[in-house]
């Protein structure tokens, strides 16, 4: 008797293309589970060069170079596009097509809850931001749901955003009918978070005012090495995982065991008694040899952006055909006139 094939559960989730290199934190914290995910999940995966526009400012040409090279990172550190879609949103207007639907269903006291939003009026004030910052999650909901994603890998500071998709996504199929996939949040395993090296109260993030705390993956090795070398630690020499009162060591601990898939608990026996010398000099080779050869793919797919292109298409052209389906369906349960054939 033939088996059946299980359909595998469709997951969702992107990146945007506002760095010119991915660092550190975000090949542990998102990038090395989609690598697992695509053997288990049919698996979409986009460089979101809208939501890169929501800053309000950005270079043509430079949002285009670091497209790009987004997508040639994802590449090198194990996308294949023969076991998952890579695109570009950009390349899918459906996304913005759902987008508009879905922003008439949204309510003004939702979309001014969303902390993101929040976070910058409080930051910068109401007046510097966009629009497209205050409609950010909007989209993100019509990035996940033009595809009927049942689950979205996120980390817990994007809950609040999977919830507002989940909400839109009932509110439609109440008022239109079941038609829209409510997606669950597919929490990442257990991963601490990257901290940055010269701040470890701070996440490690492109939008730090000083990046001497910032690995990014396409740095140099001796770059790499200097500022793995120069992290903050603490005046207490004792080598152990304690994040409140040794956050720095904590962190380089965090690091070192996610790229050498050593416990932390067996790091702290073999490193204790040698001083943090010696943890970070190990760390170091450890980060320089995980980054190199991962930097070298992606500078191959670089060199040759023809066959990047083409990987590129073919995962857009497969992402549209999935998207066009939804929104065909989502313009006529809406009362769209369809156009004649």
């Amino acid at each position: 008797m033939t088996a059946v094939p299980i359909e595998r559960p469709r997951v969702l989730s992107g990146i945007q293309p506002t760095a010119d290199s991915f660092h550190l934190g975000n090949y542990i914290g998102a990038v090395r589970q989609w690598v697992e995910l695509q053997e288990t999940h049919d698996a979409f995966y986009c460089v979101v060069d809208l939501h890169a526009l929501t800053n309000g400012e950005w270079n043509p040409d430079e949002l285009r170079q670091r497209s790009r090279v987004a997508a040639a990172q994802l590449l090198a550190a194990g996308l294949d596009p023969d076991r998952c879609t890579l695109f570009v949103q950009s390349h899918v207007p459906e996304h913005t097509q759902l987008s508009w639907v879905l922003t008439c269903l949204t309510g003004m006291g939702e979309a001014s809850r969303m902390t993101q939003y929040k976070d910058r009026v409080a930051r910068y004030g109401a007046e510097r931001i966009g629009v497209g910052m205050f409609t950010y999650p909007i989209l993100q909901a019509a990035d996940i749901l033009i595809y009927r994603a049942n689950q979205v890998p996120v980390g817990e500071d994007q809950r609040q955003h999977i919830e507002l998709t989940r909400d839109l996504a009932q509110r439609f199929n109440h008022r239109f009918g079941e038609l829209l996939v409510v997606p669950e949040p597919y929490i990442l395993k257990a991963t601490s978070k990257i901290l940055d090296l010269q701040d470890p109260t701070a996440k490690m993030s492109k939008s730090s005012e000083s990046q001497a705390g910032v690995v990014d993956l396409l740095d140099e090795p001796g770059a790499i090495a200097k500022k793995v070398k120069r992290a903050v630690t603490d005046t207490d020499t004792s080598i152990r995982f304690d994040p409140d009162a040794k956050p720095g060591v904590s962190n380089l601990l965090t690091i070192f065991s996610a790229l050498t898939e050593r416990p932390v608990v067996e790091l702290e026996a073999a490193y204790d008694g040698k001083g943090y010398g010696a943890l970070k000099t190990d760390l170091a080779d450890a980060v320089v040899e995980f980054t190199s050869p991962l930097r070298e793919r992606t500078l191959g797919w670089l060199d040759d952006t023809g066959r990047l292109d083409e990987v590129l298409a073919a995962g857009a052209a497969h992402a549209r055909k999935v998207a066009a389906e939804t929104l065909s369906q989502v313009y006529d349960a809406v009362g769209f006139l369809q156009p004649r054939e």
